[in-house]
Formats: C-alpha cells, structure tokens, sequence
C-alpha cells in the first residue's frame, strides 16, 4: 500500500484543534497535571484509534461535549484547544489517502473471505455513526505499514458530511466538519482555552 506520492503526506503548518471533554480534563491538560488527552480505541472510531479534534471549530466541539457523546454523559463540558502538527498525515481530502484507505478496505475483505467471516459494517442511521467497517480499515492500514517497514502515520483527517441540508437545496450540510485523530501525541505541540468572542482582528 506504498504510494507515489509520499512526499506529499506531511504537513507544512500547524493547525487549531479542538476537543470536547470534562472541563476538569480542559483544565488539568492545559495545566500540564497530565500530558496529553486520552487515546479513543472503540471500535466505532470512525477514523482509528486516536485522539480526537474538530479542526478550527471550538464552538463544534464544546456543542458535541454537551450532547453529542454517546458513549457517557459529559456533566460539565469544557473544550481544549490544540496546536497540532499533523506530521505524516493520511489525508482523506487527497486521492492519494483515499486510494490507500481503498487497497487497505480491498485487503481486509481478502481477510474475512479466508477466514469465513461476515465483513463488519458501518450501522447507525442516515450518518452512520457507528462506523466499525472504517475503523478496521484504517486500523488494517496502520498494522500493515508496520508490518512492511513504512513510516506511520502520525494523524487521520476527514472531512465529515453531517445533519440536515443548511438550506432546501443545499449541497451543506449544518454540521460540516473536518476531524482530526492525532496517533503520535507529540504531534500536539501545546494547549490553551479557546477564548469565546474573541475577534480575529485583534
């Protein structure tokens, strides 16, 4: 699953992620109480292990700590906000990270055919949020460059069609997002507290 095109898998600026959390967890992060966020290894992850952001969307990310989670309830929800250098990255906005997620999609179907087993499906809905397909695919991706020598990746991003139309005849939807799933941690170069209403022009 090498590409042609490698040289063009990492980045050259940081970007803003955010994620949505306990604000005790907001606060001891960017505190330094402990390193870094935890690691989400479900096997739902729609994007891999990894740990999670809305790329440059606090306002996503404190919206999805107060009721999007469905794994457990956030009782008082925070954001972090992080600088993030994306480092070697599988970019599902690229031909080049689609056409790998594909060989590694067309791989994991030769591995249930062998062993007689259903493949796993994306289930959950028009959005389907419950994305276990995906998940081993990248994960299947991630093992196979290991087993063959090839750099990791160190962080996911996607875009994410979500929700409604915007408007009647839209091609937006109203929770567009781009998300990031940071594999290396020392990807994440600092930490901060979004400041709400904070003008772009200061």
């Amino acid at each position: 699953m090498a590409n042609d095109w490698a040289l063009y898998q990492r980045h050259t600026a940081f970007v803003l992620g955010f994620h949505g959390t306990e604000d005790a967890i907001a606060q001891d992060v960017i505190g330094r109480s402990i390193a870094h966020l935890e690691h989400s290894r479900g096997r739902f992850e729609w994007l891999g292990h990894g740990i999670y952001f809305w790329e440059g969307d606090p306002q996503r990310a404190l919206e999805w700590a107060q009721d999007g989670n469905a794994k457990k309830k956030i009782k008082n929800p925070g954001v972090v906000g992080a600088i993030i250098d994306l480092g070697l990255c599988l970019d599902l906005t690229t031909r080049t990270g689609l056409d790998e997620i594909a060989q590694a999609h067309a791989t994991l179907v030769e591995t249930y055919a062998a062993s007689g087993q259903p493949v796993p499906d994306n289930t959950g809905g028009k959005d389907r949020f419950k994305r276990e397909l995906d998940c081993q695919v990248i994960q299947a991706l991630h093992l196979y460059r290991k087993e063959n020598g090839l750099a990791p990746y160190d962080s996911v991003r996607a875009p994410f069609p979500e929700d409604e139309p915007l408007y009647d005849g839209a091609g937006f939807r109203k929770r567009n997002h781009i998300q990031i799933a940071v594999i290396n941690p020392e990807c994440i170069k600092g930490s901060f507290r979004p400041i709400p209403g904070a003008s772009a022009h200061t």
